[in-house]
Parts: C-alpha cells; sequence; structure tokens
C-alpha cells in the first residue's frame, strides 16, 4: 500500500460514521433481520415507519403490458410485505394511541383490515350479524381492534385541528396530499354510516366474560408457516397476547363514552350513557390496578370526561355537599340562582379548586345576559367580578378591566360586599406572608382610588384593613388622602347617582359658560349645563367654544339626540375627552369617557360602542406613554380587546379608521405578526391603506427567514407605502381620522403623516386627529 493510500486508509477508520439506514426490502431479503431490528434501543427505521413503508410497497399498483394501470398483485412478495406490517404492529401490541399518532387514517384502516383478512374474518361480513361468544378469540379481538379504532376516528375528526404551515409549494407533494385526504374523506364518510354497528359491536363485547387473545408475532408466523391450520394452535385459547376480561372492557368503556359524549352535542340524552361509561372504566381501571401492560387509558382526560358529565347530567341521588363546584355553579345557572353562584365563587378563594378560566366565563356568560336586558343581573356582576378579582389578587395577577370599569362609582353597598370577599378569601392564621401583603396592596390601592373620604375611613377601619397594615401606615394612607381631597365636608350625604346634583340659578349665563369651558370635571359640567337650560331652553351649548371637536363620524349621531341637556353632555364630554387624550392627560380623559359611557348606556347602543371604541384607543395610549416605554408587554386583556375592535362586525356603528390604524401599530410594537398576516379582517385591509401596510410589515417581519417566500410580500409592502407616500401636502388628515389620497402621483413624494413601526420594535407614534392646545378648552 502506498503512503496515501494509507493515510487515506486512516482518516477514514478514525472519522465516526452514522450507521446507514436498514431498507425495507432488506426485510424480505433476511426473515430474522425484523426481531433484531424492532429489539434495538433506537432502531432506524422507527416500528411504524416500517409500517408505513411495508404496506406502501405492497399497495403499489402494477403497469402491464398495454400501459394500463393494475391494482397490486396478491403474489408472495406483497403478502410477505403485509404479514411483515402485522407483525410489527404486533410488536407494539396493537396499541392504537402509538398507531393513531404515527399512522395517517388511510395506513391504518389498510392494517386493521389485513388484520382481519388474516383472522379469518370473512370479507364483506357485518361484524354486528357476528357471535362474538362463538368467535375464536384472535377473531373476536380482530374485530373489536377495529371498531374501537372506528369510533376513536370519528371522535378524534370532530376536533378542531390547526393546519400545518405547508412549505415551498411542489406539484408532487401537493397532488400526494391531496389524494390522501380525499381517501381519509372517504374512510371517515363510510366509517360514520357504520358508526351504529360498531356501538353495538362494542356493546356486544361489554356482555363477554371470556379473556381474550391478541396476534404476537410468533402466532402470525405461525399463520404464514401453516395457513390451513384453521383450528390449530393459533385459535387456541393459550395463542397470543392474553388480553383480560376486565382490560378489555376498560378500553372499550373509554372509547363508548368518547363516542356518546361526541353524539350529546346533537342529542343531550346521550350524555347519561357517556357518564356511566367514564365512571365503570374509572372503576375498571381501580380494579386493573398497574398490573396491565396492554391496557393504556390517559387518566388526565378521563377525569376531564366525568368533570364534564357531572355537569351536564348530575347524578339523581347525589346531594348538594356530594357535587363538585363544576356541578354546582352548573345547576345554579341553570335555575337562575345566581346568589349562590357567588357563594360558591367566595368558597372557592380559600381552596382555589375552580380554575380562572371557568370562573371567567362564567362571568362572560353573566355580562352576555346583562346586556340582553336583564338589569337585574347587574348588581351579580359586579359581586362575580369582585369575587374574580380577589381571586386574582390572592394569586398575584393584575386588577381586570372589568372590576375597574364596574367600581367607577362605588356605593357605600359596593364598599360592603368587596370587604366582606375580601375577609372571608383570607384565613389570617394560614395564609402566607405574600398572600397577605397582596390582600393589603389591594386594599390600598382601592383607597387610593376613592375620591370620597367617607369610603376611605370605611375600609381602613374594617377589621382585615387593621390587621394587615400597621398603624404607620393607616395614618399616613389617610393623610395622603386627606391632602389629595381637600374639599370633601364629611358631613355631606355623598352624591350616589349621576343625575342628582341640584341645579342652581345664582350666577349669570355668561360666568357659567367660562366655567363649562375650564372645567375637566364630569360631575361639574352635568351641574353647569342643568344650570344653563334651567336659566334658558333657546341655546345649544356645545357651541359655546369653536375648540371643542367631535368627529364627523360621531357628531351626526350625538346632534341627533333629541334632549337638548344630554345632546349638549354628551357632545362636550367627548370633546374634552378627546381633548385631554391628545394633550396626554390621560387620567382626566378616562374621567370624561367613563361619565359620557354611562350615561349613554342607557339610551343608545350605538354611542355605547363608540365611547368603548374610543376607551380603548384610550387605554393604548396610556400603556404606550406608561409601562410600554420601559418594554413592559401590555396585560393580555388589551390584547384581546385590540383583536375584539379588528374583528368587530357590529352594523351601523360609527367607526374612526385611526382607532383601527392604532389598533394595528399596537399590535406591530408588540409584534403580533401572526395574528396580523391571518386574521384582520378584508373590508379593513380594503377601506384603510394604513391597516393593509401593517398587514404586509408583519407578513414581511414573519417570512424574512425565507427570502423567496417574501418577494411577494415586499413588493405589495412596497405598493402600499407608495400609495400613502402620494399624498399631498395640502391634505389634512380629518377628525374621523380619514387622509385624502390623490388620484395621481406628484412630481415629488409627499411626506408621511406617520412614522412606520421599525422592525426593531420602536413605537409608533400616535395619529394626529386634532391640534393640541397648551390649557384645556
Amino acid at each position: 500500500m502506498s503512503a496515501e493510500a494509507a493515510d487515506r486508509e486512516a482518516a477514514t477508520s478514525s472519522r465516526p460514521c452514522t450507521p446507514p439506514q436498514t431498507s425495507w426490502f432488506e426485510f424480505l431479503l433476511e426473515e430474522s433481520l425484523l426481531e433484531k431490528h424492532l429489539r434495538k434501543p433506537c432502531p432506524d427505521p422507527a416500528p411504524v415507519q416500517l409500517i408505513v413503508q411495508f404496506l406502501e410497497q405492497a399497495s403499489k399498483p402494477s403497469v402491464n403490458e398495454q400501459n394500463q394501470v393494475q391494482p397490486p398483485p396478491d403474489n408472495k412478495r406483497n403478502r410477505i410485505l403485509k404479514l411483515l406490517a402485522l407483525k410489527v404492529a404486533a410488536h407494539l401490541k396493537w396499541d392504537l394511541d402509538i398507531l393513531e399518532k404515527s399512522l395517517s387514517v388511510p395506513v391504518l384502516n389498510m392494517l386493521l383490515n389485513e388484520l382481519l383478512c388474516i383472522s379469518k374474518v370473512p370479507p364483506g361480513t357485518k361484524h354486528v350479524d357476528m357471535d362474538l361468544a362463538t368467535l375464536p378469540p384472535t377473531t373476536a379481538m380482530a374485530i373489536l381492534l377495529y371498531n374501537r379504532w372506528a369510533i376513536r376516528t370519528i371522535v378524534q375528526s370532530s376536533f378542531p385541528v390547526k393546519q400545518a404551515k405547508p412549505g415551498p409549494p411542489q406539484l408532487s407533494v401537493m397532488n400526494q396530499m391531496q389524494q390522501e385526504k380525499e381517501l381519509t374523506e372517504n374512510i371517515l364518510k363510510v366509517l360514520k354510516e357504520q358508526a351504529s354497528d360498531s356501538i353495538l359491536v362494542l356493546e356486544a363485547a361489554l356482555k363477554l366474560n371470556k379473556d381474550l387473545y391478541v396476534h404476537t408475532m410468533r402466532t402470525l408466523d405461525l399463520l404464514a408457516v401453516e395457513p390451513g391450520m384453521v383450528n390449530g394452535e393459533t385459535e387456541s385459547s393459550t395463542a397470543g397476547l392474553k388480553i383480560r376480561t376486565e382490560e378489555m372492557q376498560c378500553q372499550v368503556c373509554y372509547d363508548l363514552g368518547a363516542a356518546y359524549f361526541q353524539q350529546g352535542s346533537t342529542n343531550s340524552a346521550v350524555y347519561e350513557n357517556a357518564r356511566e361509561k367514564f365512571f365503570r372504566t374509572k372503576e375498571l381501571i381501580a380494579e386493573i390496578g398497574s398490573l396491565s401492560l396492554h391496557c393504556t387509558i390517559d387518566e388526565k382526560r378521563l377525569a376531564g370526561y366525568c368533570q364534564a358529565c357531572d355537569v351536564l347530567v348530575p347524578s339523581s341521588d347525589s346531594t348538594s355537599q356530594q357535587l363538585t363546584p363544576y356541578s354546582q355553579v352548573h345547576i345554579c345557572l341553570r335555575s337562575g340562582n345566581y346568589q349562590d353562584v357567588v357563594k360558591i365563587f367566595i368558597e372557592d378563594n380559600l381552596t382555589f379548586s375552580l380554575p380562572v378560566q371557568f370562573r371567567q366565563s362564567v362571568l362572560r356568560e353573566l355580562f352576555q345576559k346583562a346586556q340582553q336586558g336583564n338589569e337585574a343581573l347587574d348588581e351579580i356582576c359586579f359581586k362575580v367580578c369582585a369575587c374574580n378579582t380577589v381571586r386574582d389578587i390572592l394569586e398575584g395577577r393584575a386588577i381586570s378591566v372589568q372590576f375597574n370599569q364596574l367600581f367607577l362609582r362605588p356605593n357605600k353597598e359596593k364598599i360592603d360586599f368587596l370587604l366582606e370577599v375580601c375577609s372571608r378569601s383570607v384565613n389570617l392564621e394560614k395564609a402566607s406572608d405574600s398572600l397577605k401583603g397582596n390582600m393589603a396592596a389591594f386594599l390600598k390601592n382601592v383607597c387610593l382610588g376613592l375620591e370620597d373620604l367617607q369610603y376611605v375611613f370605611m375600609i381602613s377601619s374594617h377589621e382585615l384593613f387593621i390587621t394587615l397594615l400597621k398603624d404607620e401606615e393607616r395614618k399616613l394612607l389617610v393623610d395622603q388622602m386627606r391632602k389629595r381631597s381637600p374639599r370633601v365636608n364629611l358631613c355631606i350625604k355623598p352624591v350616589t347617582s349621576f343625575y342628582d346634583i341640584p341645579a342652581s340659578a345664582s350666577v349669570n349665563i355668561g360666568q357659567l359658560e367660562h366655567q363649562l369651558i375650564l372645567s375637566v370635571d364630569p360631575w361639574r359640567i352635568r351641574q353647569i349645563l342643568i344650570e344653563l337650560h334651567g336659566m334658558t331652553s333657546e341655546r345649544q351649548f356645545w357651541t359655546v367654544s369653536n375648540k371643542w371637536e367631535v368627529p364627523s363620524v360621531y357628531s351626526g349621531v350625538i346632534l341627533g339626540i333629541k334632549d337638548n341637556l344630554t345632546r349638549d353632555l354628551v357632545y362636550i364630554l367627548m370633546a374634552k375627552g378627546l381633548h385631554c387624550s391628545t394633550v396626554k392627560d390621560f387620567s382626566h380623559a378616562k374621567q370624561l369617557f367613563a361619565a359620557c359611557l354611562e350615561l349613554v348606556t342607557e339610551f343608545s347602543p350605538k354611542l355605547r360602542q363608540v365611547m368603548l371604541n374610543e376607551m380603548l384607543l384610550l387605554d393604548i395610549h396610556t400603556h404606550e406613554a406608561g409601562t410600554g416605554q420601559s418594554g413592559e408587554r401590555p396585560p393580555s386583556d388589551l390584547i384581546s380587546r385590540v383583536r375584539g375592535y379588528l374583528e368587530m362586525r357590529l352594523p351601523d356603528i360609527p367607526l374612526r379608521q385611526v382607532i383601527a390604524e392604532e389598533c394595528v401599530a399596537f399590535m406591530l410594537n408588540w409584534r403580533e405578526n401572526e395574528y396580523l398576516t391571518l386574521q384582520v379582517p378584508a373590508f379593513l385591509l380594503q377601506n384603510n391603506p394604513y391597516v393593509k401596510l401593517g398587514q404586509l410589515l408583519a407578513a414581511t417581519c414573519k417570512e424574512l427567514p425565507g427570502p423567496k417566500e417574501s418577494r411577494r410580500t415586499a413588493k405589495d409592502l412596497w405598493e402600499v407605502v407608495v400609495q400613502i407616500c402620494s399624498v399631498s401636502s395640502q391634505h389634512k388628515r380629518g377628525n374621523d381620522g380619514r387622509v385624502s389620497l390623490i388620484k395621481q402621483r406628484e412630481s415629488t413624494l409627499g411626506i408621511m403623516y406617520r412614522s412606520l413601526v421599525l422592525i426593531s420594535g420602536l413605537t409608533w407614534p400616535p395619529l394626529e386627529t386634532s391640534s393640541v392646545y397648551k390649557c384645556y378648552f
């Protein structure tokens, strides 16, 4: 050997190499290779891959001499390939959980049909017509496996599935995927047609009182060697893997329960059958214990099914003490006993047994009923919301926006109830220091948010407050409140309603109009307007200042209000709130908008939605000017409200385009690129180029890792940028947030009125909606 050859040999032998993957045809050439391969710790290819390869090769069509496609021939090669696939499944002990997870519906359908064939089930025979008790054990087990898979597949197909993101388009791959999809749909159609028969077969299996056997690699080999021995060892009581009666019934009960539960969505009476099967499954699992190697049940999912059945069909002999909290809440909601729901939630604040998501869903359901005209639920909504808020505080979460809205106008009853919930939610003897600290901080924040010292003293003199806070802390808090509210007179009964402010004609109209221009207190504005309208009924006081600007899309609705006082008040509150938002006085803007929302809620659903939209925009600005500047991510509730606005389809609601633009800018700032790319409604994209720009920016950022895929998106992005940048410098954004676009491009591109969001995540500045004044008007 030459020196060069020796060097090459040394380099090659010293380099670690990956063992080559075993090809499917090698298992045809060497009979014992399959068992050796499956005994490896991590065989490559994996067992489920081998099943796919064997069945794929066995089902390939052939082409005759006339180039005509023929069905796969029934020759020795294909029969051996099918047998190899069955042997791999036998190695996996016919575990449907493993097989369903890794094999497609067409492949698993073919595999189980081969099992039926080799188990001597006559083709074309209805399984429901066969007596399982008289069949050989392996034959009966093959029938049960097929029918269990059938109803499991039907149930699984009813669940929503997130579509996988497609890769680069390839014609051959797309054709293959389309063929597999059509084949799956056809199989599902047949399975659903036979679903009632499959259920009858499984119900009959529950009456069997004998052990069954399933084919192993050994019994399959025996069948292959001596296929004529129908009554031989393969069908005796000792052949194959033994499946005890309890194990078989446990699996069948679970699968039947899932099938009945899925049918319950269209026929609620079937839930009783599902409940019976699931609870029987729990009993059988307790009987079997940990001895079973064949019976595998997802016990967490089973517990979820049992909980759901308890709610949907509670046991008739159960007392209220024996029912789960879920069942108790559901029964109370159905019977309209909402006070008991509040009691259950207060008790749950000590045990934390109900998930927060469930409690929030109950509150949403109550809110929906209240919005449909059931005014009696307003108090219940506040109480449930207060219970949920205390639960959030105890677990260290932020206070919800809903609670802040419901607590904007507190009264003695609300304060008393809140203190009761706080007291009953904390066991002072057993509570941790962090939990006590959370509650103390909450009570302090509630006090700081109150304007009336009488309510502050109600809280600060409560036993819980005294226990949680030291004397120095309480004294400091009260001193802070006194300095902040020097005008409060504790001898005067607090005002409890927005309308209970007396009118007075002790000053002239000019002085009142001057005060009206300067005031940003909604209560004072209301009082001034009452006095002005008491002096004269001929004036329209929304015209007092020419600087009060309301977007034209809103003014038509507001000026159409018949009552003069209400019309003036709504117009002025909105104009002042918009101005405060523009000059970044967000606290006064929130007070003005909240008062306007309370007012319009009583008579105009349209204006109510308008105010909710404006408060959303205000919250976006507040976050971006506050915690958003430090990079703190906005609360999930704010992101959900932004999504809700973008997806809103309410007819006849006046909308400012600027709000949609700010929402898109907000989502861009916080990198919600997936949502903007896929879920922004088409009508927003068509009507507002800024929204289209935001979507294309998100799509471009999302597709940047793949330059080929992003070319089209980048081209669309540039076209929209050109459209927006072609704005004439003489056109300004109107009060409704619209930008007038010229039809022909000028020789020089205009300057955009709004800087774009940088991909690095810089904040998108708010749209210019009106002139900014240095003082309140």
